[in-house]
C-alpha cells in the first residue's frame, strides 16, 4: 500500500462515514500564518483555525518544507459528511521511522466531543497502519491527566511503555501497539 493524498475512510464504512482528508499545502501554510478568514469552510472551523492549533500548523508547515514526502502522512481533517466544517484533526506525526514506527495524533473540536469521532479516527489510523508494509509499530503519547484518551488507546491494545517530556505538551505517557496486533474496530 502506498500512502496517497486520497481521503482515508473508516475501515467499516457502514459503521462510520467519517473520513480523514489531507490538508492541502496552501491551506496548511495559511493556517500556519493565522490567515484563515478566506479559507473554505470544508477546511476550517473555529477549532482548526483557533489559537490552540496554530503551533501545530506551524510545526507541520515547517515539516513539509523540510520533508515534502510527509504530507500524506501528517495531520488531516476529520470530516463528517453531516457537518459543514471539520470536526477535528487526526493523522500521523510523519512517515514511518527506520524501525517502522508511526505516531498517531488526534484532536476533536470541543464542540464536537462525545460523538465517537476520536474512536472512529483511531480506528481509521490503525487500519492505515496495518495495511502499510513499512509500519510495524504504532505509538500514541497522552497526557497523564487525559483520562478519556488513555482509556481509548488502551482499549485498542496500546500498552504503556514509558514517559517523555514534550516541549509543547509537557509530560506524556507513551503507549505502543504492534501494527499487526492492533484491533482496527
Amino acid at each position: 500500500m502506498t500512502i496517497t493524498s486520497s481521503p482515508w475512510g473508516h475501515p467499516e464504512p457502514r459503521r462510520s462515514r467519517l473520513h480523514l482528508d489531507i490538508v492541502p499545502e496552501s491551506i496548511l501554510r495559511a493556517l500556519a500564518a493565522g490567515e484563515s478568514a478566506s479559507l473554505p469552510l470544508r477546511h476550517v472551523s473555529p477549532c482548526v483555525a483557533g489559537p490552540e492549533c496554530v503551533a501545530l500548523w506551524r510545526m507541520r508547515s515547517e515539516q513539509i518544507r523540510r520533508t515534502p514526502t510527509d504530507l500524506p502522512w501528517i495531520t488531516r481533517l476529520m470530516i463528517d459528511p453531516q457537518v459543514t466544517t471539520p470536526v477535528g484533526l487526526a493523522g500521523f506525526h510523519g512517515a514511518p521511522d527506520e524501525a517502522g514506527m508511526v505516531e498517531i495524533g488526534y484532536r476533536v473540536d470541543p464542540a464536537q466531543r462525545r460523538r465517537g469521532y476520536a474512536r472512529r479516527s483511531l480506528e481509521t489510523l490503525l487500519a492505515v497502519a496495518q495495511r502499510h508494509p513499512d509500519v510495524s509499530m504504532v505509538r500514541a503519547t497522552v497526557s497523564p491527566d487525559n483520562v478519556a484518551s488513555r482509556a481509548l488507546v488502551t482499549s485498542y491494545g496500546f500498552v504503556e511503555t514509558g514517559e517523555q517530556w514534550d516541549e509543547e505538551d509537557g509530560l506524556e505517557t507513551i503507549y505502543e501497539v504492534s501494527a499487526s496486533a492492533a484491533p482496527s474496530s
